[in-house]
């Protein structure tokens, strides 16, 4: 298949495509070269599909493309241990992420509930911002 259609197959643009290439996490398969190879045209196929897959499933899991990359290496390695660390690591950084992300929350409902109890001077919500 052509590059368009790797990328149709995705769900990404070309530019993603190449942006991966470069990054060396998806191959860059040589232009065929002689009579009747369609124009030179690269071709892919259903690994780089798969591969394409399992790099936006694990950027969907908030991992970076440096983990992508050692997470693809270890693919053809069988090396679980690792991957189980690099997966912990991954749960750890989320962990702290929502815990922030409560925080701010309950943080946010107690300045709307502020708010909205109708006492004079300016709306808690906005100084809150404005003292940040």
């Amino acid at each position: 298949m052509t590059i368009a259609k790797l990328a149709a197959e995705g769900g990404v643009g070309v530019e993603t495509i190449r942006f991966y290439q470069r990054r060396g996490l998806i191959e860059t398969p040589d232009r065929p070269r002689g009579a009747g190879t369609a124009g030179g045209i690269r071709r892919y196929g259903a690994n780089d599909v798969r591969r394409l897959r399992f790099i936006r499933s694990a950027q969907a899991a908030g991992f970076t493309l440096e983990q992508i990359a050692e997470l693809l290496e270890l693919d053809a390695t069988d090396d679980r241990a690792r991957a189980r660390e690099l997966a912990g690591e991954r749960l750890e950084a989320l962990d702290a992420r929502i815990a922030e992300l409560e925080q701010a929350r309950a943080s946010l409902r107690r300045l709307a509930q502020e708010c909205g109890s109708g006492s004079a001077g300016p709306c808690p919500i906005l100084s809150a911002f404005d003292a940040a």
